[in-house]
Parts: C-alpha cells; structure tokens; sequence
C-alpha cells in the first residue's frame, strides 16, 4: 500500500506509517541529510542533486516546509534569496533516521558480501 500524505496526519495508523508518510519521495532522504549540514539555497541543493527539476525541487521543499522539517527564508535583495534549513523538528527526524541509515549500510555490505564476483 502506497503512504499517502493524508495517512501522516491520520492519528489511527502506526507511528512508523506516519513518519513514512512524512519521507516517503525519491528526494525528501536526501534534501534533510544535505541540510543537515546547513542552511542551502535551492541552487545548490539542485546542483548536488542530478536529475532533480527545479518544479520538483520546490515542490517538495514546500511539502516538508508544510510538514514543518524545513524552514524557508527569504531575504528581500536583487536577486531574491532563499534560504532552506532545518527545523528542530526535521533535525529530529533526522537524527532518529540514522540508525536507520546505519542499518541500510550494513545490508549494502552484506549483500555485497553475498554477490557473486563477476
């Protein structure tokens, strides 16, 4: 079954379905562990980031905006400059992913392990 966005704010599913709900995306692991280095602008988290479209990009910024993960900042200068760092929220849901992140890394080893040597 696919996360929907509605099922994180559902207060009858399971905490973990809740906290997919609010990550799952093909970019939202990635924008929190780059900002978690600190505040970006949106140029250069899509510099970092091949493939990433500026539409997608700013949409799902905004989603974790709206999530409260992220926090934007513009400052009123020519150009425009935005600013994208973490809350104390999404620097929560970051540092409870990192054991998650660490297991992910020993199943990578393992299954590397397991491969067959070509």
């Amino acid at each position: 079954m696919k996360v929907t966005r509605s099922r994180a704010q559902d207060p009858n599913v399971c905490g973990v379905t809740a906290a997919i709900a609010v990550i799952d995306g093909k970019w939202k692991t990635i924008l929190l562990w780059l900002l978690e280095s600190g505040p970006q602008r949106p140029g250069a988290l899509r510099r970092r980031l091949p493939g990433l479209t500026e539409k997608v990009l700013t949409q799902t910024l905004r989603e974790m905006e709206a999530d409260g993960l992220v926090h934007r900042e513009v400052h009123d200068v020519r150009p425009l400059k935005t600013l994208y760092s973490l809350t104390s929220f999404g620097r929560e849901l970051s540092e409870a992913l990192a054991p998650l992140s660490d297991w992910g890394h020993r199943r990578l080893e393992k299954l590397a392990e397991t491969r067959p040597v070509s």
